[in-house]
């Protein structure tokens, strides 16, 4: 994989250099609103540089698909605004920064990039600074960041985590096995969703029945899979909450999320907050994805197709050079 390079005449030698990759992630599962969050191996790897002798803040390089190109090159950058907002609240000076990142997740597709993108810049910031904060303090930095758990969990810890925040604002966080049988497809249309449209689309007040429904298919999913009732996960990712209201959003959506049971195809959902939706399988992915994609393509928007692997692993990181 290749990392852009350090700026020529703008970083002295031996300037502290070091490295994160952070999975992207899906949330939701359909009932798990704001409190599901499942990592997949598909990457953000970014490389921070300090600079010497700057004038600005922060300097980006990203490549990847071409839509990488958009992403702000300077402070205005979300990973260095998260970088910033830890400082901030860890009482600290932020360096002067070249950030380099080879960006594989697309964006505002519901695949967790912005989750990412903050704890990266995060876990940056420890780095670069060699402070050293307690993971559950890094998880509630984000939470406050992102405005909710699930994707930034499942960035941090990596693998099926369930987040819940407590009465203070503090965040909990409970890493679960998520079982190897199951696949995950995500299609995805080939048009995006920004996260604050899809937020307004939901209403502000919900009814006893709704919340009943997706109280009882939350549980239900964490039994189907803690005893490996497979049977009950079509079940166990229906929803009330959400997922109706932001169908709308994108032509075939609605069509994507109303499809039958299928060979191989065990649980349907919307990824995140969309557009894209993301299957649960155990086999005939092909097939699945294929059905799913066409709900899209008969309105004539393209899709693209990933078979994804679940990450275990979250955020990584490493020290490149030091002082």
């Amino acid at each position: 994989m290749a990392i852009a390079t350090e700026p020529a005449g703008e970083t002295r030698v031996g300037a502290r250099a070091v490295e994160v990759r952070v999975p992207a992630s899906t949330s939701n599962l359909g009932p798990g609103f704001d409190c599901f969050g499942l990592a997949f191996q598909l990457y953000l790897t970014i490389r921070a540089t300090r600079i010497a002798r700057s004038r600005v803040s922060c300097r980006v390089r990203t490549i990847g698909p071409k839509e990488n190109a958009k992403l702000p090159r300077t402070s205005e950058n979300l990973i260095f605004r998260a970088m910033k907002y830890v400082a901030n609240r860890e009482g600290e000076q932020l360096p002067s920064v070249y950030l380099a990142a080879h960006n594989e997740i697309p964006i505002s597709r519901g695949l967790g990039g912005s989750a990412a993108a903050i704890v990266g810049g995060i876990k940056l910031f420890t780095l670069l600074t060699n402070k050293q904060i307690p993971e559950n303090r890094l998880l509630q930095y984000a939470t406050e960041f992102e405005g909710h758990p699930d994707n930034v969990a499942a960035a941090l810890l990596g693998g099926f985590v369930v987040t819940c925040v407590g009465p203070l604002g503090n965040v909990i966080a409970v890493k679960r096995s998520w079982p190897p049988e199951l696949k995950i497809v995500v299609v995805s249309p080939d048009t995006r969703v920004e996260t604050r449209l899809a937020r307004a689309a939901l209403p502000r007040v919900v009814n006893h029945t709704d919340a009943v429904y997706n109280l009882q298919r939350s549980a239900l999913f964490n039994a189907a899979l803690s005893e490996r009732r497979f049977d009950l996960v079509w079940e166990a990712t229906r929803d009330r909450l959400h997922q109706q209201r932001r169908q709308s959003l994108v032509p075939g959506l609605a069509e994507a999320l109303s499809l039958p049971k299928m060979p191989g195809l065990i649980g349907l959902a919307l990824s995140g907050a969309g557009p894209s939706v993301l299957a649960i399988v155990e086999d005939h992915s092909e097939s699945i994805s294929q059905t799913i994609a066409n709900c899209f393509q008969q309105h004539g928007i393209k899709t693209s197709i990933r078979r994804l692997e679940v990450d275990t692993d979250g955020c990584r990181s490493r020290v490149l050079r030091t002082e």
